[in-house]
């Protein structure tokens, strides 16, 4: 699989707690990815951050939170990253979605 080196990178900011059917948001996000021939995909789990409600997430031992910062980064050409994005609108209901160009310097399996 090759990658235009003018790609997209799409970042998907959720919660670790955030779940569809019953599993967790960024398992099915990652294995959508997967299923739809997506370059890569890759989740990161953040120690602090907080949202639209401003309501802090944090790994500090007095707040310790159920629910840190996840966020999921895909890169991919720009007509399959669209694509993508049609299938998560019903997927996220709290989050942020980002995209931005990507110049793709070294693809290599």
């Amino acid at each position: 699989m090759q990658i235009p080196q003018q790609g997209k990178l799409l970042r998907i900011f959720i919660g670790e707690a955030d779940q569809s059917e019953g599993r967790p948001l960024y398992e099915k996000i990652i294995e959508l990815a997967r299923s739809e021939h997506m370059a890569g995909a890759t989740a990161v789990k953040g120690f602090m951050g907080f949202g639209r409600k401003s309501h802090m997430h944090t790994t500090k031992i007095l707040r310790l939170s159920q629910d840190l910062p996840v966020i999921i980064e895909i890169v991919d050409a720009p007509d399959k990253i669209s694509a993508f994005v049609a299938k998560l609108d019903g997927m996220i209901a709290e989050g942020l979605v980002t995209l931005e160009d990507s110049e793709v310097l070294i693809y290599r399996s």
